[in-house]
């Protein structure tokens, strides 16, 4: 049978007539057999799931120079599946097909020149891993290039290009870049101070869950700066932030109870969230809670307290 014909009966789910035609192509020493035939038993498609079989396929593939298999067998050295553990010898593996050009390949072995996992650490080999990854589009690589390029690990620090690489990571969806993006544009750091650039990128964040995104773009609606001042918008987002756990997010909304802006004026969810802020170290929230305790009579006090004990073990959700 063709091999487009196997592929096209694998596709389908047909993993009987697949096995049967692709195990003696793998055991006759074809490379892309030997590959398949690892993907399932490492799935368990047609055959019991088995990781050591897996493994045994991918590397009779890997050692023939198959991009693929070596990635995959790189992966489970280090998760330590169907082979023992060793973060030594998956570096390996991902290392000859990151010389391939396989972008998650080249992401990982950044990765694990960045922390010394495996490797010596070298921030300026991870750089370049990372480059190669990004340059093919990955955006995780793109992330962590622009963090390197901000911070001047491994490359001159730059805050135009670390800019760069955010965009094109950011545009791609990752929240960690748009929130960045966001703070540059906010700061004036690699490209001109808009502020409402930076609420747009801010807010893309804050949608997709980035706690940071919320507070900040919280702020700049209590603010007014690149978005119409609107305290109750200020206070919702500010609220996604404190329930995530962000203390000055927590501490402002404790502003706000105090204060009645975006929320009814409330002293004992005022002290509440004040408590809980600096319980997470933010030391101007134990001012706060000082000040409305003044105005507060010892049960509402104490009422406050027994909320910010409940809140904190509901993890701050449904405060």
């Amino acid at each position: 049978m063709e091999k487009i014909k196997i592929l096209d009966a694998y596709i389908k789910g047909d993993y009987t007539t697949t096995l049967h035609e692709w195990q003696p192509l793998a055991e006759q020493g074809d490379a892309e057999a030997q590959f398949n035939l690892g993907v399932m038993y490492e799935n368990g498609q047609g055959v019991p799931q088995d990781n050591a079989t897996a493994a045994q396929w991918y590397k009779r593939a890997a050692q023939q120079g198959h991009a693929r298999a070596q990635f995959n067998l790189g992966v489970m050295c280090a998760k330590g599946q169907g082979v023992p553990q060793d973060n030594a010898t998956a570096a390996q593996w991902y290392e000859r097909a990151a010389e391939q050009g396989v972008a998650e390949a080249q992401f990982i072995l950044g990765q694990m020149c960045r922390t010394g996992e495996g490797v010596p650490q070298d921030y300026k080999a991870a750089a370049q891993w990372y480059r190669r990854a990004a340059e093919q589009g990955d955006g995780e690589a793109q992330f962590n290039l622009g963090l390197m390029c901000r911070k001047g690990e491994g490359v001159a620090q730059d805050d135009k290009t670390a800019a760069q690489w955010y965009r094109r990571a950011a545009e791609q969806g990752a929240a960690e870049a748009q929130f960045n993006l966001g703070q540059m544009y906010d700061e004036g750091r690699g490209v001109p101070q808009d502020d409402k650039t930076a609420a747009r990128w801010y807010r893309r964040a804050a949608e997709q869950g980035d706690a940071e995104a919320q507070y900040d773009l919280g702020l700049m609606y209590c603010e007014g700066r690149g978005v119409p001042q609107d305290d109750k918008a200020a206070a919702q987002w500010c609220k996604r932030a404190a329930e995530q756990g962000v203390g000055g997010a927590q501490s402002s909304l404790g502003v706000m109870y105090a204060q009645g802006k975006g929320v009814p004026q409330n002293y004992v969810y005022a002290h509440m969230w004040a408590d809980i802020a600096a319980s997470n170290g933010y030391k101007n929230a134990v001012e706060l809670r000082n000040l409305v305790a003044e105005a507060m009579t010892q049960a509402q006090i104490t009422e406050a307290q027994r909320l910010a004990r409940e809140c904190v073990r509901k993890a701050y959700k449904d405060c």
